[in-house]
């Protein structure tokens, strides 16, 4: 466990937005990878966050002499998938090597037909949404869990508590439905089906209807998928309207930004996780990053989605090192396919030529009042 540090938006904001030229694999210029991602608006700490931690071993890894400086070129999508596309035909017209760390589902989805047009390797999107996963897509690489693997974590945890009335409070959009597929998928094979249902736009925090409709029908827990100032809002506005009950919230929600919009009203939220603690020290994925972030000094911070965009640097490095021949984008992704149960600190990661998704872990977490987080 580790105290929550809020992330440092002062010195991240110019390591976040600022850009690096482009330039083609070939030669001794940098690979680049291009990112759209939310650094401004409600979702804002998701991009910021993830770009940190990939940074961070991206920085490391450049240091070492002898190897090709891999570089992300960012741009800022605020959350929006009209935004995220555009972005995303400006990096493939700049030719970027791929496509790297694309933060949510509605901007992936938009992203994605772009990427399987051109075939541009598409790597690491922070989404579990299967609609990115099937159909089969040969240059599409998911390092985490999907949402059903999560959704179907929570509804075992909760069924087995004998907590059976579940609540689903989702954002109006392909992530919110996806989230509430696996919630529904997971309770339909125990005979059960959510008691209620209510929505939230995405970038917004206005709940106070689906407050309204989710304390009126007393679930036991409700399950939320929305991003983090939504999230929290909605437990905040709950809480002050006597519901008592307890909140789960997927991986994506952005546990450290979640706590920190929470502060004190974070007690007992529930939070799964599709990468291991960066607080556990008996991890070694964990030491390995909480020592690079000590290294680093004030711009980057320890938390699940720093982690996860290191992780997600790192194996993305891997499959450039497995890559046959001189870098091209075939290559990475034949690379990326010869990663097969490989230990990453101990994160098993295995891929296939017909296997794209790189892990099934999940795992439970609580939040504490005082910031930290329980696994």
């Amino acid at each position: 466990m580790m105290n929550r540090r809020r992330f440092s938006l002062a010195a991240g904001a110019a390591a976040t937005l600022g850009g690096f030229g482009i330039a083609r694999a070939q030669g001794d210029t940098p690979l680049v990878l291009g990112q759209s991602a939310p650094f401004t608006g409600p979702a804002a700490q998701l991009g910021i966050q993830f770009h940190q931690g990939a940074k961070l071993f991206l920085d490391a890894y450049n240091a070492q002499p002898g190897r090709r400086d891999v570089v992300i070129k960012n741009l800022d999508d605020g959350y929006e998938p009209e935004r995220c596309a555009a972005n995303t035909q400006k990096l493939i017209e700049e030719d970027v090597f791929a496509l790297f760390g694309y933060v949510g589902t509605p901007t992936s989805l938009a992203a994605l037909p772009l990427a399987v047009k051109d075939k541009v390797p598409f790597i690491a999107p922070l989404t579990g949404a299967m609609s990115l996963r099937e159909p089969f897509q040969k240059n599409v690489f998911h390092l985490r869990a999907s949402y059903n693997d999560e959704t179907a974590l929570m509804v075992k945890q909760l069924t087995h508590l004998g907590l059976k009335k579940i609540a689903v409070f989702y954002q109006n959009d392909a992530y919110g439905k996806a989230g509430l597929d696996g919630v529904t998928l997971a309770l339909g094979e125990q005979q059960l089906k959510p008691v209620a249902l209510a929505t939230v736009e995405r970038n917004s925090a206005d709940v106070a209807q689906a407050v309204k409709t989710l304390v009126a029908a007393r679930p036991d827990a409700v399950v939320q998928v929305g991003a983090y100032k939504a999230c929290a809002a909605f437990i905040r506005e709950a809480r002050k309207a006597g519901y008592g009950g307890t909140f789960f919230n997927m991986s994506f929600v952005g546990t450290q930004a979640l706590a920190d919009e929470l502060g004190k009203d974070a007690a007992g939220v529930m939070v799964t996780q599709v990468v291991p603690s960066p607080y556990n020290a008996a991890n070694a994925l964990a030491r390995e990053f909480t020592d690079a972030v000590r290294k680093a000094g004030g711009g980057a911070s320890a938390n699940f989605s720093s982690m996860e965009g290191y992780l997600a640097a790192k194996v993305l490095t891997e499959g450039l090192r497995k890559a046959p021949g001189k870098p091209t984008r075939e290559s990475l992704i034949a690379g990326l396919e010869s990663i097969d149960r490989q230990q990453f600190g101990g994160f098993e990661v295995s891929f296939s030529a017909r296997n794209h998704v790189g892990s099934k872990f999940v795992e439970l977490s609580m939040l504490t009042g005082d910031g930290r987080v329980r696994t």
